[in-house]
């Protein structure tokens, strides 16, 4: 399984901007799907962005618009530039990593520990 390892969370007024970075243990050009999710208390996890070895992006609606998935596969990184936020998008976000063949098998494959996202004035 691949490590990743997430940073760049911590408290912004609302607002404000954070960026956040996935760094991957191996190469992530074999990866299909890098992902950023979200976990606030009480609430489960969803899909925030993610983006495909490919470039291909998809985001939640909730997001659109305010932020932006990028992949870096020389540095083995993935990225989430986060503008506009708001406190709905307090939560730990965690960064995850699925193969081909993890989605062929159901799997949910690799992730990250998990980064705490703080909006608050």
């Amino acid at each position: 399984q691949v490590q990743l390892v997430e940073s760049g969370g911590g408290l912004v007024l609302p607002g404000g901007s954070l960026r956040l970075s996935c760094a991957a243990s191996t190469n992530i050009l074999g990866v299909n799907t890098m992902g950023w999710y979200r976990q606030a208390p009480g609430k489960q996890r969803e899909l925030v962005a993610a983006i495909t070895s490919g470039g291909k992006t998809n985001y939640a609606d909730s997001v659109l618009g305010r932020f932006t998935i990028s992949r870096d596969n020389a540095k083995n990184t993935v990225y989430l530039q986060m503008n506009s936020l708001k406190p709905e998008d307090a939560a730990v976000y965690y960064c995850n990593a699925r193969s081909a063949s993890d989605k062929y098998y159901g799997r949910s494959g690799s992730w990250g520990q998990g980064t705490q996202v703080t909006v608050s004035s």
